[in-house]
């Protein structure tokens, strides 16, 4: 280890030692000002739920008593929540191409190399402005305005739903822009760093492939039905979404996807409540658009063709510890894999890529204002685009683990040391020598909400 790791190293010891002695990510102060309860109600560590938390979700924000309808509210509550985390991480990734020298002069193409790229300092995220609760008694919705660390505004919701129509928690529609109904939630991940900051499998996609519209972990544009026990013990939904990855103004127009996720929970008295439960993304998208001048002309996408995710997932808890687990096994239609339009002939030999993937993600919660944090991550492919291909070309491994200590959990505001570590291998993807790449993220704040 160089002297400059081996301080970080020391530095990370010195304040998970310190700190450990004591006592879209999404959440909302806001909604415990509403009701007048901690957040600790609602949360086993914010932003990650907790059983009554997934159930008060599942209402529509609601706890189905008099002050759901926003009537009966103080007319100062305002709900509304601001998010962001000012931080110091460090980056490195082994193989960046570099020119080491002027360019040909027949072809104009720099002669490159590949080497070690290490930087760190002081930074922040972006911003997440998230309102949401009642328009009345069940009718709710989220609004959530966001900008990344430069101040570049994008909706990453909007939505509108209708609960328990005809009272019946079996009948919840919605509609407009909203993350996929995944009890493994990506905008509830307690994770930050680089690599470990999303499921690296909810938006994997091979190499060569130029499918971009399955990723899971996105929110999406569309309407859903969702149903639930009264108990939200078993759940169950299914999704009608544009195949556009949640990009507005009908990006990829007349083209559509499904997802259905339906789950299951037993409660095993002092062990709490362990659920289980399989999901399956179903849907076509276009390979190509008409031209005008060279430019695709807007509403003309053409040359549909397939894709698939499908597996299963649990949710286990013994006490202090829960371990989250997930599996999907993903195909794409040869003409995404080799990034070829429907409308051309395929390269000779080609078939469609398939691959499965995992992750595990145990969490210890020593206390509630202290958990512990790690998952592993694994991705490996079962059949490439191109039969000449390594069969290893693309395989993922990634590794996280981390704490957070929450100083304060209160009905104003959250706020949370954070303190994280991840590593990313993926096989034969170096720009220049093809050989694996690597990166590492070492990562600590301070993430807060009020």
């Amino acid at each position: 280890m160089t002297s400059l790791r081996r301080a970080l190293a020391g530095g990370f010891l010195l304040l998970f030692l310190s700190f450990g002695c004591l006592q879209d990510a999404y959440a909302f102060p806001a909604f415990a000002r509403k009701y007048g309860l901690r957040c600790s109600a609602c949360h086993v560590a914010w932003p990650v739920l907790n059983d009554f938390g997934w159930r008060f979700k599942d209402n529509g924000y609601q706890l189905m008593n008099d002050r759901d309808a926003p009537i009966w509210q103080n007319p100062a509550y305002w709900p509304v929540t601001f998010r962001i985390t000012p931080n110091w991480h460090r980056e490195s990734t082994n193989k960046v191409a570099y020119d080491t020298g002027p360019p040909d002069p027949v072809t104009g193409i720099f002669p490159q190399s590949e080497t070690r790229v290490t930087s760190h300092g002081f930074d922040n995220s972006g911003l997440d402005i998230l309102s949401g609760g009642t328009l009345e008694k069940n009718i709710s919705f989220l609004l959530v305005p966001s900008a990344d660390e430069t101040g570049a505004f994008h909706f990453e919701s909007v939505w509108v739903r209708l609960d328990n129509m005809f009272k019946s928690p079996w009948l919840n529609f919605r509609m407009g822009k909203f993350e996929l109904d995944n009890f493994l939630s990506e905008k509830r991940i307690l994770n930050l760093s680089s690599n470990g900051g999303g499921y690296q499998l909810y938006h994997f996609t091979p190499v060569g492939d130029s499918n971009f519209f399955g990723q899971i972990g996105d929110n999406q544009l569309g309407m859903e039905w969702m149903g639930h026990s009264f108990n939200d013990h078993t759940r169950v939904s299914a999704a009608l979404i544009s195949s556009s990855d949640g990009s507005p103004d009908l990006a990829n127009a007349n083209t559509y996807t499904g997802y259905f996720s339906a789950s299951q929970a037993f409660d095993l008295g002092g062990l709490g409540l362990q659920r289980i439960g399989g999901y399956a993304m179903i849907g076509q998208a276009p390979t190509y658009s008409l031209t005008s001048q060279g430019v695709p002309v807007p509403g003309s996408s053409l040359g549909n063709k397939s894709f698939s995710r499908e597996g299963f997932f649990a949710d286990i808890y013994v006490k202090k510890l829960d371990v989250a687990a997930y599996f999907q096994h993903g195909e794409d239609d040869a003409h995404f894999g080799t990034s070829t339009p429907a409308n051309v002939a395929l390269p000779t030999g080609a078939r469609s890529p398939s691959w499965n993937g995992a992750f595990v993600e145990p969490h210890y919660t020593l206390n509630p204002q202290f958990i512990i944090f790690g998952r592993g991550e694994w991705v490996r492919m079962s059949q490439q685009a191109l039969p000449g291909s390594p069969s290893n070309l693309g395989d993922l491994d990634v590794y996280t683990m981390g704490y957070r200590w929450y100083p304060i959990m209160t009905s104003r505001a959250g706020f949370a040391f954070h303190n994280e570590y991840s590593w990313l291998r993926q096989r034969g993807t170096s720009p220049v020598t093809a050989a694996d790449l690597t990166s590492n993220s070492l990562f600590f704040g301070f993430d807060f909400d009020f």
